[in-house]
């Protein structure tokens, strides 16, 4: 099932609405992606000291399916911005 983190589509968004949604958006991109990358480093660090990694691979895919969504509002919000712009 797909999901979007989306913001209500109620009533057209106005350009500075969504600009200040798609900053939102950018930081949790940028957030997401430190996310991912502390938990490889977690996860090579037990891998290195041969402790049990199943959890934190665990936790690492659901950064990166939370990633994906955070990604996928983002474009969608761009597209909305460059729509509102024309």
């Amino acid at each position: 099932m797909e999901r979007s983190l989306s913001y209500p589509t109620c009533e057209i968004m106005d350009r500075q609405t969504i600009a200040e949604h798609l900053a939102l958006a950018e930081r949790h991109v940028a957030e997401g992606q430190d996310h991912i990358e502390r938990q490889r480093m977690v996860i090579a660090e037990l891998e290195r000291d041969r402790h049990d990694t199943t959890r934190a691979k665990e936790l690492l895919d659901t950064f990166k399916t939370t990633q994906a969504l955070h990604i996928a509002d983002r474009d969608r919000l761009r597209q909305e911005l460059a729509a509102a712009r024309e």
